[in-house]
Parts: C-alpha cells; sequence; structure tokens
C-alpha cells in the first residue's frame, strides 16, 4: 500500500505541545548525569532496552574507557640497579579523529557555513584585485586539489594544542589537550566556543620539559593522528551536511601553537626559527633562508596573532619604549588619556598590572602612537608606528593585493629604521626570533587564508570547558580517567539536546511557511511583510529624513525642562543666549526652557564607514537639545558644538592628524547644528609632550566629526540658530 500524505497547515497548538514535550525529554538526560553514578550507570547500560535500540560499542564504563586509553611506556636516562633504563607508563586520552571529521562535516548545523571545494575570490570583474578571507580562498587548499582525483573532497585538518595548568594557587596537576576542527567550516563559526566546530580528540600526557618529554610528545601525536594517515591517502566515504555522500581526504593542514610548541613541534630549539634555518646572529635582517627540508613543518605550523600583540608588542615594544621615556611617564601618559566609550582607560598606568590579557594588549595599540607623539623621538616613532600599522593589517578578516602589500611595506619600514634603537642604546641586536617570524606570515596569508581563522585564543577559550572545569568536576585524584567520563556525558546530553532541537524545528518551519502564505493574501500586513513597498516608498524619503532615521535619541528627555542658566553651568556654555543681535526679531530669554538629551546613537551603515576625512571636521558637543514649543514645531534636535580647526596633513612620522581648538573674536568658534549632521564620534589625544606636566581632569570629552557645511532652517528657526551661535 503506497504510503498517505496529509496536506494542510499544521495545528500550532499541537506544534507547542510537541516543543513542550520534547524540552522535557531533553531535560531527562541532564538530570540523569547530575544524579546518576558509575553504579546506576553500568545498570542503565545492562538494560535490554538499551542494547537492543541503542547498540552501543561499549556496555559499562569500563569498556568505555579501555577504547579511549592507551598505555604509553616511557624510557628514562637514568639506570637502575640491574643497569636497565628507568621506564614508566604514562596514558594516553584519545578518540579517532578520522570519526571526528565525519562528525563535523555531516553535522547539519553547519551546513550554511560549510563548503566543499576550493575557489578563487576577486573584488573586480577583471579578476585583477584578489580576495583571501577564509582557507578556501587561499592557495593551499587549491594546490592539493589538482594533485587528487576529480570529484573529491578535501577536509583540511586543523590542530591546535596549549598545555594548561589544572591546579589554582598550589599544586603541579596540569593537562595538554588537543583539539581538531577543519577547514570547510567557516572561520567565523569556528572561532564560536558554543558551537562546537572544533572538538577535543585527546589528552597528551603533561610531562616535564626534557628531552624524553619531548619523544612522548611527538611518539603520542603519532599514536593520535596514525587513523588520519590512512584515511589521507585513500579517503573515505562521509555523508556530508547538504546530505549528499562524499569520498573525503581528511589532510593536516595547519597546526596552531604558541612559540614554544612551534619549535617542540619543529623538533628544534627555543632561540632558533622553526620554519627556516637562518642563523641566530641573522635573525635581524630581512633576509631569505633555507626551509626545513620536512613538510610537516615548512607549512602547517600557522603564525598566531597572540604572537604579535604579546611577543612582539608588549614584551618588546612597549619595553623599548618604556627605557626611552621612563615607567612613571608612560603610566602617567596612559591616565591622563581622555575617557571615550569602548575603549579601556588604564586609570592606575601599565606596569603595576602582572596578568595581561590579549584584548588589553590591543588597548594598548589603539592609543599608543598618539602616547608616543612629542615623548619619543621621531624615528622611534616611525619604528613604532610600522610594527602597530603591521599588527593591525595582519588582523584584518579579508585580505586584498593592497593589505598584503601594506603588510610588506610596514615590515619593510621596520627593517629599515630599527637601527635608530641601537643609536640609542636600547637594543644591542635585534635576533629575536619571534620579530622574525613576521617574515612568514603573509605567505602563510597567501597558503591558509586571512590569521584570525588560526589565533590560539579560541583553544585557550576552550580549555575552561574542556580542562578546567572538567578538573574541578573530579574528586582530584586520578582526575584524567573521570574528565574523561564527565566529557562522555556532556557530549552526549549536548548531542541530544541538538537532535531534538533539530526535530523541534522540523514541524515548526512547516508551520511559518503556512502561516507566510496565509499572511500574503491579509489585509493587515506589518511593514515587513511587503518589502517591495517597503523599499518603494524608501527612495521618496528625502535626504534629512534618511539621515535622521540613523540618529536615534531617547523617546523622554534625561533633563527636560532646563532653563538657560541651568545649561550655562551644567554644560560650561557661556554664549548660549546672545541678547540684542542686529535684525532679530524672536530673542530666547533666561526664562525659556528647553529639554536636554544624554546622548545621541549614531547607527553606522553604508557610507559611514569611511575613514575618509575630506569635508569632515572636530567639533565637542557640549548639549544636545529640541526647541520649545513656542518657536514652532522642528522634529529635528539641536546641539552646540564647539569647533576645532580643520584637519592638518598626516605627520609623516606617525600618520595622525593635528586639530586645536578654533577661536573666533577671542572665543572659543561655537556654533548650533542639527544632531543628523553629525558623523560619527572620534576620540582626541591630547600631545603629551617629553614630559606630562600638566593635569588632565578624567572628566569625559566628547568629540564628533561633522559636516563642515552651512546649515539652511526656515524662519524662526534660523534666527535661534544665529542667536545661539
Amino acid at each position: 500500500m503506497p504510503p498517505q500524505f496529509v496536506t494542510g497547515r499544521p495545528d500550532l497548538k499541537d506544534v507547542k505541545e510537541n516543543s513542550r514535550k520534547v524540552a522535557k525529554i531533553r531535560g531527562l538526560p541532564l538530570r540523569m548525569i547530575k544524579n546518576l553514578g558509575q553504579t546506576q550507570t553500568d545498570e542503565f547500560l545492562k538494560l535490554p532496552i538499551t542494547q537492543q535500540h541503542t547498540k552501543l560499542s561499549f556496555h559499562n564504563n569500563c569498556s568505555f574507557l579501555q577504547r579511549t586509553y592507551k598505555k604509553v611506556t616511557v624510557h628514562g636516562n637514568r639506570q637502575d640497579e640491574a643497569g636497565e633504563l628507568l621506564q614508566e607508563e604514562v596514558e594516553l586520552w584519545s578518540q579517532d579523529p578520522v570519526e571526528c571529521v565525519k562528525e563535523l562535516i555531516g553535522n547539519p548545523a553547519f551546513k550554511a557555513d560549510m563548503d566543499y571545494s576550493p575557489a578563487r575570490a576577486y573584488a573586480d570583474h577583471v579578476g585583477q584585485h584578489r580576495v583571501i578571507d577564509e582557507m578556501w580562498t587561499a592557495d593551499w587548499w587549491s594546490n592539493k586539489q589538482k594533485a587528487l582525483p576529480e570529484g573529491v573532497t578535501i577536509a583540511p585538518i586543523i590542530l591546535s594544542s596549549d598545555k594548561t595548568t589544572l591546579s589554582q594557587f598550589q599544586g603541579n596537576k596540569s593537562a595538554w589537550p588537543v583539539y581538531m576542527s577543519i577547514g570547510n567550516i567557516a572561520k567565523a563559526k569556528r572561532r564560536q566556543a558554543s558551537a562546537h566546530a572544533t572538538v577535543l580528540i585527546g589528552y597528551l600526557p603533561a610531562d616535564k620539559c626534557s628531552l624524553a618529554g619531548y619523544r612522548l610528545f611527538h611518539h603520542c601525536m603519532a599514536l593520535l593522528l596514525h587513523p588520519l594517515i590512512a584515511a589521507g591517502n585513500d579517503g573515505v566515504d562521509m555523508v556530508c551536511a547538504d546530505s549528499w555522500i562524499c569520498c573525503v581526504y581528511p589532510i593536516l593542514a595547519a597546526y596552531i601553537a604558541d612559540f614554544p610548541e612551534q619549535c617542540l613541534v619543529a623538533c628544534c630549539k627555543e632561540n632558533c626559527c622553526p620554519k627556516c634555518l637562518v642563523a641566530a646572529a641573522e635573525r635581524g635582517d630581512a633576509q631569505d633562508s633555507a626551509m626545513h627540508d620536512f613538510e610537516s613543518t615548512k607549512d602547517i605550523l600557522q603564525r598566531s596573532l597572540h604572537q604579535v600583540h604579546k611577543g612582539v608588542f608588549k614584551d618588546h615594544l612597549v619595553r623599548w619604549c618604556q627605557q626611552i621615556i621612563g615607567e612613571e611617564e608612560m603610566d602617567a601618559c596612559f591616565k591622563a588619556m581622555p575617557d571615550y566609550p569602548g575603549l579601556h582607560h588604564f586609570k592606575k598606568g601599565i606596569s603595576a598590572v602582572k596578568q595581561w590579557t590579549g584584548s588589553e594588549h590591543k588597548e594598548m595599540q589603539r592609543v599608543f602612537i598618539g602616547l608616543l607623539t612629542g615623548a619619543v623621538p621621531s624615528w622611534v616613532l616611525v619604528v613604532a608606528h610600522s610594527i602597530l600599522n603591521f599588527s593591525y593589517y595582519v588582523q584584518l578578516q579579508i585580505h586584498m593585493t593592497d593589505s598584503l602589500e601594506g603588510l610588506q611595506t610596514a615590515l619593510s619600514v621596520f627593517y629599515t629604521n630599527k637601527d635608530v634603537l641601537k643609536e640609542l642604546s636600547i637594543r644591542e641586536h635585534f635576533n629575536i626570533p619571534k620579530l622574525h617570524q613576521l617574515m612568514y606570515y603573509i605567505q602563510s596569508i597567501t597558503l591558509f587564508g586571512a590569521a584570525d581563522g588560526f589565533n590560539t585564543e579560541l583553544p585557550e577559550r576552550l580549555h575552561i570547558d574542556f580542562a578546567k572545569d572538567t578538573y574541578h568536576a573530579s574528586n582530584k585524584w586520578d582526575y584524567e580517567e573521570q574528565m574523561v567520563l564527565w566529557l562522555q556525558c556532556q557530549e552526549a546530553v549536548f548531542l541530544q539536546g541538538a537532535y531534538l532541537d533539530w526535530l523541534a524545528q522540523e514541524p515548526l518551519s512547516a508551520a511559518s511557511v503556512g502561516c507566510t502564505v496565509q499572511n500574503m493574501y491579509d489585509s493587515d500586513l506589518d511593514s515587513d511583510s511587503v518589502p517591495e513597498e517597503t523599499e518603494a516608498a524608501t527612495p521618496n524619503t528625502t535626504s534629512a529624513e534618511r539621515l535622521q532615521m540613523m540618529h536615534i535619541l531617547a523617546k523622554t528627555p534625561v533633563h527636560p525642562h532646563r532653563s538657560v542658566q541651568d545649561i550655562v553651568t551644567s554644560h560650561a556654555v557661556q554664549s548660549f543666549i546672545r541678547k540684542n543681535l542686529p535684525g532679530c526679531t524672536v530673542v530666547p530669554g533666561v526664562q525659556d526652557h528647553f529639554d536636554v538629551y544624554w546622548q545621541v546613537v549614531i547607527l553606522s551603515e553604508g557610507w559611514y564607514l569611511i575613514v575618509a576625512v575630506a569635508g569632515l571636521r572636530v567639533a565637542q558637543v557640549r548639549v544636545i537639545f529640541s526647541l520649545p514649543r513656542q518657536f514652532g514645531t522642528y522634529t529635528r534636535a539641536l546641539t552646540y558644538i564647539e569647533w576645532f580647526t580643520p584637519f592638518r596633513t598626516p605627520d609623516p612620522a606617525y600618520g595622525m592628524r593635528q586639530v586645536s581648538r578654533s577661536s573666533r573674536h577671542c572665543c572659543w568658534n561655537s556654533a548650533v547644528i542639527h544632531v543628523d549632521e553629525i558623523i560619527r564620534p572620534c576620540h582626541l589625544i591630547p600631545k603629551m609632550g617629553p614630559s606630562l606636566s600638566v593635569a588632565v581632569s578624567d572628566a569625559e570629552v566628547w568629540f564628533s566629526l561633522v559636516q563642515e557645511k552651512l546649515l539652511r532652517m526656515p524662519n524662526v528657526t534660523a534666527r535661534l540658530v544665529q542667536l545661539l551661535s
């Protein structure tokens, strides 16, 4: 009998009831793993219904653990009484990386973020300006694809490892997790820890740093990745996220690690380069050297953004500048930096900070060049500017030909002017391995894509979920076994919950489609239901109305009905009202009251994101207000500003423009403009000089970039602007 299909829209009541049932079912595993111990778990696995319907590869906790760890024998360099080398057995906890690749490439949650073949992207139709962002737009994937049969798919394996400490305050408990992801998944999805696009494939023995420990690392990594050899040579049929079955070749492409582990993988000392054979005395020069012979360390080792922020900027550039201007003087400059929304203010300086984070390094970089202006010689400023230019170029999520040329230019400027630090007796040489590795960022970006997809911040974040939280859930004795069991339960709950969510979305999507079809014929439509009418109505709006849509004020003013005297006192607006102006018939007096707003929200879209400053001018916003009713109905809010001078030519040493306050008739040059004439806020940094002797207040100062043009307002409003300006 053929199957029967029921047409029509599902009942929303049934859909909601099923969703509630799914939610209850999903909460059951969460309660089970919290309330059931090992004995109860074994009894559950021995139930006939569990064995018949689940068909697990293990029947109790012991058999599960036997499948996930191996005993590895380590031979030391000391002998016992019998003259034999001492040995010790350690545990390697692992899971099959090929099975992890199947899970990642077949996860339907990644369907919209998955790609299966290399591609070339260009910013123009001619194909002259190439775009490199994701891994499939770079050269490594396309070069490997040419060597494989037609129609197959490559799964670029991205490994990362980082040894971390588990015990707090005291103790020597540590773990060495190894994570894996694939380059088919978009880098934005891989960076999300909650997306589970990067999985844990094993715990390495956390041995001490010794020759035997280094050999143990390579031996365990060989055991851990051994299943990838056959799969990478012959290919494996896998069900992909788009429900197609493809022959997938999992090939190791990238290894993300900090500098010590890069040297460990490359089998070299930490004072050597893990990619090339450059001599120690020649690392400070920009010259090409012979690469390592073995392919694994020549291509897969990735340069980390953390290495630029901390290894180059914080550990070297900041220290050099502190030696020039003094530690106390640099702290005073950071303290005197004006506040700005979204900008970290180092109120106590930087010398007292002992533990730094990656975000704090980035916040220092945002103000560092302005802080050094006038405090260090101009050639030192050129060196600092080149390093920060390199740092900002390498952080770009999308690279083009111009950005790669900018990277090379910044690096060339640094190598050309770095000898000024020798002349100031700051450095004797530049044979620094991390500085030398800046030469290979362009090569890595061209081969594997933008550097933000290969950052060590994600593995450090995953340490919380896969190492630290799991350790604290154990009894701190034989903790690795308990950590694996705890992670197994957590992963089972996550997979079950994701599956139930996927089931719950199926009927909901059908219901939403039915509702959408029905609403297309309803008379009371929302504005979002008819996009054609909305788009057609937008071009009919005036330019001023479109600008007003980008500026949002509070519905209710923070300070309603403020008198003129309060405005003058609170906002330092001395010339808010000028009496007896010729030709004015309406003059606001002290009895008038204005509604004052605290802030305006500017939504940056389209051309508002352009960095060019042509036609713009800096002004300080003193007060945002609206006109009283006695002056007529006028919906556009106004703001009282004080102008700064036009932008000067950028300084050749550091590329920043200088401005100063504009005066007129021995007073500050002020004006009243529309709020929607403000393009974007900006942050002005005071020129510090060689010594900071003038006290700078901690009050917040707001500056904005506004359009430099005259305002034309009708009737009474125009006269009021003349009075207030």
